[in-house]
């Protein structure tokens, strides 16, 4: 069954992100997708994710796709102009791939080659409006195609906003369907009660959304994510389990899982972050009973 008929359906739906090598040793990364596959709904793709320079989505994706996998294809904003966008989906397209998550990217100045100037030629909104003309069959300047692509597009929202922001983010997402988007991931999720506030505002959008939950490896790395993540405060009670914990990765799995219990009832599916765990997500999925 497609990612699209996963959602189409109301099934809930399990992904995880698996990052692309830096480099072209592709072992590892067949590995761990053999693993997963029958247990995930489709395996997310990351493009460039912390502006890391290493294999693009593009070719992990197709390669993926030729081995069995349901595959979400991401393309960024951030080191690209519109004509490469535009290209990269007629690229996606001509290899098969039909899910899409298009976002706005991470800049160069976080990554391991902070003196790339940034692109940013579109925004988001603008890439969702490329794509959907794309598909309409002609390119954004009014040029026709021969053979338009046909995709299930998606994009990422910040359901942990509050106030004034969350009002905003509503409105962004109305005009995220409006150009086309048909699914969104939401942010890391660490306080259910605000995902909770989120998708009863957001209901009346009947757009499938898959809530992230990542895998915390330390208090370090909760603290610096509380602190420079927009929109993915920590509360302390979890920082304060990682704090006393003896065995980080099982607590790391406790937490996890006791947020999927949370969301669970207030989402069409889950996306598992697990940067560098991957080895823990059948674990977790075990656990939880996904």
């Amino acid at each position: 069954m497609s990612f699209k008929e996963q959602l189409d359906s109301g099934k809930f739906v399990v992904t995880a992100e698996l990052q692309p090598p830096k480099g072209i040793d592709l072992s590892e990364l067949f590995e761990q997708a053999k693993r997963w596959k029958g247990r995930l709904g489709a395996i997310n793709v990351p493009d460039l994710q912390g502006a890391i320079m290493r294999l693009g989505s593009l070719s992990a994706s197709a390669l993926l796709q030729e081995k069995g996998m349901e595959v979400i294809y991401n393309l960024s904003c951030s080191n690209r102009n519109r004509l490469t966008l535009q290209s990269e989906l007629l690229n996606a397209a001509a290899f098969g791939l039909k899910n899409l998550l298009l976002l706005q990217g991470d800049p160069p100045s976080i990554g391991d080659h902070f003196e790339a100037p940034p692109v940013f030629d579109l925004d988001v909104m603008g890439l969702l409006g490329a794509a959907k003309r794309l598909q309409e069959g002609y390119d954004l300047v009014g040029n026709d195609l021969k053979g338009k692509p046909a995709f299930f597009v998606g994009t990422q929202i910040n359901a942990a906003a509050q106030g004034a922001q969350l009002e905003a983010e509503l409105v962004n997402m109305e005009k995220k369907i409006r150009e086309g988007a048909s699914f969104f991931f939401a942010g890391s999720i660490y306080n259910p009660s605000l995902l909770e506030d989120f998708m009863k505002k957001a209901a009346h959008f009947k757009t499938p959304i898959i809530a992230s939950i990542t895998l915390l490896k330390s208090v370090g790395m909760a603290r610096y994510i509380s602190k420079h993540v927009e929109g993915a405060s920590i509360p302390d009670a979890i920082i304060d389990r990682l704090l006393r914990a003896q065995d980080k990765q099982a607590t790391s799995i406790e937490i996890a899982a006791d947020l999927i219990a949370d969301v669970k009832p207030l989402c069409q599916g889950i996306q598992i972050i697990p940067i560098g765990w991957e080895n823990l997500v059948i674990p977790l999925l075990d656990r939880v009973g996904l």
